[in-house]
């Protein structure tokens, strides 16, 4: 099932998540749906808060971005072909490398993109979505779709590593999307 997108200005999307068990209700059919939504949206990622979720869950497939991309633009990133899958109770024990801009966007935050320095690399504990537990190295495009996601449920948002002058720039943008006055090709909820 296609979820409501949550908008920026929902208290929930400034939580920071907490971890899951198992045993956690319709985790199986949230995971799903999670896929689903983020697929009719044209997302290449998307986290439990954006669907009004508290939890430590996001999914991503880094692959969609190689596969829009020109043979060349590939030969830039050495984490081609991209990685697709499910991170529940994720935590970084590393990042490494250098910090690299890149256009983000978001879609709990439609309609703006901005550049935001992101470290090459990360190293992250997780669990996958059958409960084995990983510890592994992502780097380049998909260390960056993780960080974004990893972010989400850290109550955190892509705008706050934009400069102040920028944001102070983008507010009113921001406040009509609180509004819900955007158009998007998606469902979404706004704050009340």
């Amino acid at each position: 099932m296609i979820l409501p997108i949550v908008a920026y200005g929902s208290p929930v999307l400034r939580k920071v998540c907490v971890d899951i068990k198992e045993d956690y209700p319709d985790l199986e059919k949230l995971i799903a749906d999670m896929w689903e939504t983020m697929s009719a949206s044209n997302g290449v990622g998307i986290a439990a808060p954006q669907v009004n979720k508290g939890i430590r869950l996001f999914v991503i497939d880094s692959e969609q971005i190689f596969k829009n991309m020109d043979e060349e633009d590939n030969e830039d990133y050495p984490d081609e072909p991209g990685f697709k899958g499910v991170f529940i109770n994720a935590h970084i024990t590393a990042l490494n490398g250098e910090e690299w801009a890149y256009t983000e966007g978001c879609l709990s935050i439609p309609k703006i993109r901005e550049d935001v320095n992101r470290k090459e690399s990360v190293t992250l504990n997780f669990v996958d979505e059958n409960f084995a537990e990983h510890t592994a190295t992502f780097n380049g495009i998909t260390a960056r779709v993780i960080l974004h996601e990893y972010d989400h449920i850290e109550g955190k948002l892509f705008i706050d590593y934009i400069k102040p002058l920028k944001r102070t720039l983008l507010k009113r943008k921001l406040d009509d999307i609180s509004r819900g006055k955007v158009q998007v090709d998606y469902r979404m909820v706004f704050p009340k």
